[in-house]
């Protein structure tokens, strides 16, 4: 999904933003909203959340349970665990709540992506 030649830099979000953070249903990625609007997700281009605040508003989700901050997401166990060793460095929630609009599910299926639940409802897939 993320680009690996792009350089990316991790959105700091200072402690008083905290209350203004979303995140991203489909990689889990923790932004505020201003860098949702701003930027898009780093992970998910394919959305199109970037200028968009109904897209943000249905594919993010400002209920999301713990965060860890990923620096080397190809060398970290924790990222592999969580699925999320092929995305950008930056900020993660553990448990993303809320679903996907399925029109946005149809388009990931549509453009090749898999649709992980981030909600802990996904069932293992080895």
């Amino acid at each position: 999904m993320a680009d690996s030649n792009s350089t990316y830099v991790p959105q700091y979000v200072p402690p008083n933003q905290l209350r203004y953070t979303r995140a991203c249903m489909v990689c889990s990625i923790v932004m505020t909203s201003a860098n949702f609007r701003k930027d898009g997700c780093p992970n998910c281009p394919f959305l199109d959340l970037k200028g968009s605040p109904e897209v943000i508003e249905a594919c993010t989700s400002s209920m999301y349970e713990g965060s860890m901050f990923i620096a080397e997401p190809k060398k970290s166990w924790l990222a592999k665990w969580q699925r999320i060793d092929n995305f950008v460095p930056g900020m993660y929630a553990i448990k993303v709540s809320g679903s996907l609009p399925e029109d946005m599910k149809q388009l990931m299926e549509d453009e090749g992506h898999v649709y992980i639940p981030r909600d802990g409802s996904a069932q293992e897939l080895d």
